[in-house]
């Protein structure tokens, strides 16, 4: 298999100069109510280095065509950068560019499989997914079980967040058609075990699809590595726009999909009797695409591939072992998810406080954090949570950062106690 355009990786440094990265992010370098910014709310959107910014503005500034479709020299221009830019992410997950679908983010990605895989299931189909699923990984599966007549089967989660990977055997079947798991929870950052969660999942004939949209974040991923069909991830979670995302998967799951869209692009021939489609990608984008954000994506992977990855997972291990015992130690705090495999999150609730009035305190202290659900509500409700306060962290994290949010929660108890 040929696969894309291989990214230079940064040779392994012997420190993490995080105030050298933070000068890369503009956004970085405010005040909030006069405070500093510590922006930790990171698993909902992260913020982007100037690369990626300059990235789009040099796009809609110089280069600004449809791809595709012009002989002239900015669309051919626009089509050579936006094939490039495929064949970069191709490169980064170890896949053949034809085996890259851009999409608006994971939830199309998913949504484009589970509407596909949907028309070929019959009654008594059974579709596994788990508790700590985001709902973007759980009512897609629900519209194609109700259309079809199979049933969703759910992985239970112990009171820790770590899945009964016991439990999940057991769901596994002869009619099971696809399991579809998280790489990485949004709400308390447990970490799968993906691999063998796949492994499993071929013994029982079934396909995967693995949500990676908050692991892309915290390093590369690689689909020999994770066994999956497909992997879906968003641009705006790895430093890169809003609205763009891919689907990547194994070249044969991908041709079995039917397509989901029609339009422009996706078409070989159209009549009125008939239509015949174009071979992948194409076949799965339909109408103009996102050309400024999938290069914009582009540059954040560039971005990325010169980390020093090794480094930065020891870095967001600090941040994430100081916030957690800083948090344990103040009265009354609760650390939610404990999971011994853990992104850089830090879940929590207040047995005097609500998360919202939790998070407005902290705002005023120019603390970015998420309050609620985290659209993981059947997680929240096995918790028997309302929802938490997250506080969710970057490589562009400082210990500082930590410090501002123990400040701000001391500030919270003694407004809100």
């Amino acid at each position: 298999m040929t696969v894309g355009s291989e990214i230079p990786v940064a040779e392994a440094s012997t420190d993490f100069d995080v105030q050298r990265i933070r000068e890369d992010f503009p956004a970085l370098d405010q005040s909030i109510y006069d405070k500093r910014l510590a922006y930790l709310d990171n698993a909902a959107t992260t913020q982007k280095p100037r690369a990626v910014i300059d990235r789009i503005t040099r796009y809609y500034t110089g280069e600004n065509a449809n791809v595709h479709r012009g002989v002239h020299f900015l669309s051919q221009q626009a089509t050579d950068n936006y094939e490039r830019a495929r064949a970069t992410l191709a490169g980064y997950v170890g896949l053949d560019p034809a085996e890259v679908i851009f999409t608006a983010g994971t939830t199309g990605a998913i949504n484009l499989v589970a509407s596909g895989l949907g028309q070929s299931m019959a009654p008594g189909d059974e579709v596994i997914v788990s508790t700590l699923e985001h709902h973007s990984n759980i009512v897609p599966w629900q519209l194609a079980c109700q259309r079809s007549g199979a049933v969703l089967r759910v992985i239970p989660v112990d009171d820790d967040g770590v899945l009964d990977l016991d439990a999940y055997r057991l769901l596994l079947g002869d009619r099971t058609r696809v399991v579809a798991i998280g790489h990485t929870s949004n709400a308390i950052g447990t970490v799968n075990p993906v691999r063998q969660i796949a492994e499993a999942a071929r013994e029982a004939g079934a396909l995967v699809l693995v949500d990676a949209a908050q692991a892309f974040a915290h390093g590369p991923v690689n689909m020999a590595d994770l066994d999956a069909d497909f992997l879906c991830l968003s641009g705006h979670k790895l430093f890169g726009p809003t609205g763009v995302g891919a689907l990547c998967g194994r070249r044969e799951r991908l041709e079995s999909l039917p397509p989901w869209q029609g339009g422009g692009d996706m078409i070989e021939t159209v009549t009125f009797k008939k239509s015949t489609y174009s071979d992948l990608p194409h076949r799965l984008e339909a109408g103009t695409p996102n050309i400024a954000g999938v290069l914009g994506l582009e540059a954040a992977i560039t971005y990325l591939a010169g980390l020093d990855w090794p480094a930065v997972k020891r870095h967001e291990d600090e941040l994430l072992r100081a916030a957690s015992d800083r948090l344990e130690s103040i009265p009354g705090v609760r650390i939610v998810g404990t999971a011994p495999d853990k992104s850089p999150v830090v879940s929590f609730v207040h047995e005097k406080a609500h998360p919202y009035d939790i998070g407005t305190v902290l705002d005023r202290m120019g603390v970015a954090v998420r309050t609620g659900h985290h659209c993981a509500m059947p997680l929240m409700k096995r918790l028997n949570l309302p929802g938490t306060v997250r506080a969710s962290f970057a490589f562009y994290n400082t210990m500082g950062d930590v410090d501002s949010l123990i400040d701000g929660m001391n500030k919270a108890e003694s407004v809100l106690g």
